[in-house]
């Protein structure tokens, strides 16, 4: 990935073939956090927990659904991505960054539960089958397109020449 500089308030940014078909597929597997992962408390005592837990689900899977629609909007959108030789690129706003952001952590997250939560308690080891490792690797792979993102955003990733 390549970061090329601003045009009119937008990021432009270049993918390697594979690249756009890693960042496609991570934005197809949204949203992989479960709901139930979302708890408002746990404290039993807390007044209207249900009724204020139910609110949160509600919210939430509102998100998730405009999320889910902005993901189809982004990955249709005629023009989004203008395809190279070997490459593609796209601009993207901040809001359009901070909305990947979003996303792509969901299913970093998303992944990192499924495969246990490792390195959360000391003695957690990933499961070595295929979808162990299969996780573990989109989790990779979605941590290094939010540090790029990030890195954007906040100027810490300086524009590049094309090649």
């Amino acid at each position: 990935m390549k970061f090329l500089g601003h045009d009119g308030g937008n990021f432009l940014i270049e993918f390697a073939t594979e690249e756009k078909l890693l960042l496609l597929h991570l934005l197809s597997m949204y949203p992989l956090v479960p709901a139930a992962h979302h708890r408002l408390t746990k404290d039993k005592k807390f007044p209207r927990r249900e009724e204020n837990q139910q609110l949160l689900d509600d919210a939430l899977k509102a998100q998730r659904q405009q999320n889910q629609q902005e993901v189809l909007a982004l990955i249709n959108e005629p023009g989004r991505f203008t395809d190279k030789e070997n490459a593609s690129q796209a601009a993207f706003s901040r809001t359009d960054l901070e909305w990947l952001l979003q996303v792509v952590n969901d299913v970093r997250i998303g992944c990192w539960l499924a495969l246990g939560s490792p390195g959360y308690e000391p003695k957690k080891k990933i499961a070595p089958n295929s979808e162990g490792a299969r996780r573990a690797m989109f989790m990779e792979i979605a941590g290094a397109f939010e540090m790029f993102f990030l890195g954007i955003i906040n100027g810490d990733v300086p524009p590049e020449l094309p090649e």
